[in-house]
């Protein structure tokens, strides 16, 4: 599988601290790696740098090949990043097909407008509505987002994320919040998302990032202390140490 992002030596400083120290790790095409470490280890730190929230120290960050790691936000995401976050970031005022109906006209680069429908955008709410069927929240469409589930809302998130069309999605800790069913929900949303999209996985639920991820690095006081597959990670005594835990933790 080619490569869709390549980051190497990358750092982040915020005076005395080193929130980032030399990091390197790649993400394949439909592929889902899991980036996983204790609170404060970093983690959110290098999501915002690899966004193009924060400029990085060093290092360098390259999407399909290019060298994106001076280029502002919005550059990233035409470039095909996407992203969501630990907190949902929705317009609550606005009904679930309203979201998503604005997310895919920043994508083909038009002005704002949710009540055009008879007026040349139609196809712009077709598309919506089909991104929204695809997700399980057809017969939600037309409910404000203020009114959904905290469940529903994280499902609206990376409907949103998906009808960008990134190459790339960067996902921040997508089971936060969630009770089990609705993370069995969001485990085989996820599960179907990588057909479209390649993801870095931010998630302290192990049991998701277990069944979903094809690798898995540990990130630990802004270091990378190991990479490779769920089993070599369960079975890594460094990681057991500093993350894990206790072996029943691991099952």
């Amino acid at each position: 599988m080619s490569v869709i992002l390549s980051i190497e030596g990358l750092v982040k400083t915020f005076g005395g601290l080193i929130a980032t120290d030399n990091v390197s790790l790649d993400v394949h095409e439909g592929e889902i790696h899991a980036l996983i470490g204790p609170n404060g280890a970093g983690k959110s730190t290098l999501i915002n740098q690899l966004c193009g929230e924060l400029v990085s120290d060093a290092g360098t960050i390259h999407l399909a090949g290019r060298d994106i790691t001076r280029l502002k936000t919005p550059d990233r995401v035409a470039l095909g990043l996407g992203r969501t976050f630990q907190i949902t970031s929705l317009l609550d005022e606005l009904t679930v097909i309203e979201n998503v109906g604005m997310a895919i006209q920043v994508r083909e680069g038009h002005n704002f407008r949710i009540y055009d429908l008879a007026r040349g955008r139609r196809a712009v709410w077709d598309d919506a509505r089909r991104f929204v069927a695809s997700s399980g929240l057809a017969d939600r469409a037309d409910i404000r987002v203020a009114d959904l589930s905290h469940g529903e809302k994280k499902q609206l998130e990376l409907v949103v994320a998906l009808a960008m069309k990134p190459r790339l999605l960067l996902l921040d800790e997508p089971m936060a919040g969630l009770g089990h069913v609705e993370s069995q929900a969001m485990i085989a949303m996820l599960g179907e998302t990588r057909k479209s999209a390649a993801m870095l996985l931010v998630e302290h639920d192990m049991e998701a990032v277990f069944a979903l991820a094809d690798r898995i690095s540990v990130l630990v006081y802004g270091r990378i202390i190991a990479s490779g597959t769920v089993d070599e990670i369960r079975n890594n005594p460094a990681v057991r140490e500093a993350y894990l835990g206790a072996e029943d933790e691991l099952c």
